[in-house]
């Protein structure tokens, strides 16, 4: 038995003709940097997010980074950030100027607790950016009454939700401002990288476009010290082939998130992912919790079962961040040791989801 955490090739295999077609089309055009591909993908992905605006740029971490820049939060400003988290959400408020303020999780939803935020908001403080962590969206009803009520931006991590639902609204549409990640491995994944920001701020989507292409509107007039990150064409009309098969994709990540959870709702030892009625996972991610997890995850792989652990390694406990005081952060710290990703994705089979569930 050999089961892949995710099948990254069987996504080519399925949608061959159409991708093909796509980068033959590019090829033949002659343009390569912010064309029609671009434009066509950022109409489309917006529409999809239920936002007005979309602005394709070079990868996930640019995308958050360029949202704070545009607006203006740098040296001597705080942005809240889920202690439990990818480094690239902090990441992008260092790279800012800004600094980044850990809150800790819900144990239960492993995302940032709304009823932790308060406590950690200053006079300094210009953002707060909800994770919506393994596909699982924040609780954006409680976080956006609290920007509300100290005037912040709030800004979406939804690198890991493309698609996933708060209230039957989507991920990139629940903030002030939202950033996504096309990292081959995500549910919307590109053949590279690539990275988006979704808004209904028609003077933010301007600004990001500026900065995205070195602070310039029109060449050679630059109004910002910008950046050279650009959704590359190529990788657009890929993204736009794989967008059209996207709700299918994570209906059927949604199947083998159900399968899981029947299968092994009775394994005490085994915490389980959350899930609730107002919240529609994207399922990037099936994470569950056990007491001697390198033990477990030892058993599978001799089993022939790939798994992962997102993350090992909180960002407070990072060396990039070892010069920095960090009050404790015992549930992220908790967590990161007994977490689990078990193998999910669209071209996973029953047959596989039942050996792994059999081998647990």
């Amino acid at each position: 038995m050999n089961i892949p955490f995710l099948d990254l090739q069987a996504t080519y295999k399925e949608l061959k003709p159409e991708l093909d077609t796509a980068y033959q089309s590019v090829m033949d055009s002659g343009w390569y940097i912010l064309g029609k591909q671009v434009t066509a993908f950022e109409e489309e992905f917006a529409d999809y997010c239920g936002a007005a605006h979309c602005i394709g740029v070079g990868n996930g971490l640019d995308a958050l980074t360029l949202t704070l820049l545009a607006y203006d939060i740098g040296p001597g400003d705080e942005v809240i950030v889920p202690a439990n988290t990818f480094i690239a959400t902090w990441l992008a408020v260092s790279h800012s100027g800004a600094t980044p303020v850990p809150v800790e999780p819900s144990p239960i939803t492993y995302n940032i607790a709304p009823e932790l935020i308060e406590e950690a908001i200053s006079q300094h403080t210009k953002a707060i950016i909800p994770v919506h962590l393994f596909g699982q969206p924040c609780d954006m009803t409680a976080i956006n009454a609290i920007a509300k009520k100290h005037n912040l931006k709030v800004i979406e991590d939804a690198a890991q939700a493309h698609g996933a639902l708060y209230k039957s609204k989507k991920a990139g549409s629940l903030g002030d401002a939202a950033a996504f990640s096309f990292y081959p491995g995500k549910n919307l994944g590109a053949f590279g990288d690539g990275g988006a920001i979704t808004t209904n701020d028609s003077l933010l989507a301007d600004k990001i476009k500026m900065i995205r292409n070195y602070g310039s509107k029109t060449k050679y007039q630059n109004e910002f010290l910008g950046f050279n990150s650009r959704l590359d064409e190529l990788q657009a009309a890929f993204l736009r082939v794989k967008l059209r098969k996207l709700p299918e994709w994570n209906a059927r990540r949604a199947e083998v998130a159900t399968c899981y959870l029947e299968l092994l709702r009775d394994k005490v030892d085994l915490v389980l992912p959350f899930s609730d009625t107002d919240r529609q996972s994207a399922w990037h991610l099936f994470v569950i919790q056990h007491e001697e997890r390198q033990q477990l995850q030892s058993h599978l792989k001799k089993s022939g079962i790939e798994t992962l652990i997102h993350y090992p390694t909180p960002p407070h406990c990072s060396v990039a961040y070892n010069k920095e005081k960090f009050s404790p952060l015992p549930i992220t710290e908790s967590l990161s040791n007994k977490i689990l990703s078990l193998p999910i994705g669209p071209h996973i089979s029953p047959q596989s989801v039942q050996a792994v569930v059999n081998c647990l």
